[in-house]
């Protein structure tokens, strides 16, 4: 069951920031501010898939690893706590305050800095996560070296 779990909870998370990000990006470049704030104030409830998505991939991964460590398992292990810190002490703050900014459409300064600083954390963890699938599929044989074959 955990083998199902943590592939899927890990792509749920993945799949829930890229949107976070994109639909951010695209409704700023594209879009009219009643669109920012529905955006804005629709990434908060977001929240109830992407955090339940995290733990499960976290824990799940932890009772994959059995203990051991080392090597892609020790990798990705320390980046979880950088991806949870970063969820709990920037992007979640982050994403009630502008959802609260968007509502009462105050588009200023303090709303495109913290928006800045979202964009940035959203694509470190997006990052981060990345890796943890690169290197979940490595440990499965999914990137195997192919060797170079002469004609």
């Amino acid at each position: 069951m955990l083998k199902i779990v943590h592939p899927v909870a890990g792509v749920v998370a993945l799949l829930t920031i890229a949107t976070f990000w994109l639909s951010t990006t695209l409704s700023e470049i594209l879009g009219s501010d009643a669109i920012v704030a529905a955006v804005k104030t629709a990434i908060p409830w977001g929240l109830l898939l992407l955090i339940p998505a995290l733990a499960a991939a976290a824990g799940s991964g932890l009772a994959l690893a059995k203990g051991r460590r080392g090597g892609a398992i020790s990798a990705k292990i320390n980046r979880m706590p950088i991806i949870a810190a970063n969820g709990i002490m920037v992007l979640a703050p982050a994403a009630l305050f502008l959802a609260s900014k968007a509502r009462s459409a105050e588009f200023d300064a303090a709303f495109y800095t913290v928006q800045t600083i979202e964009l940035v954390a959203g694509a470190a963890n997006f990052a981060l996560l990345g890796l943890n699938m690169r290197d979940g599929l490595a440990m499965k044989g999914r990137f195997r070296r192919r060797c170079a074959t002469t004609p």
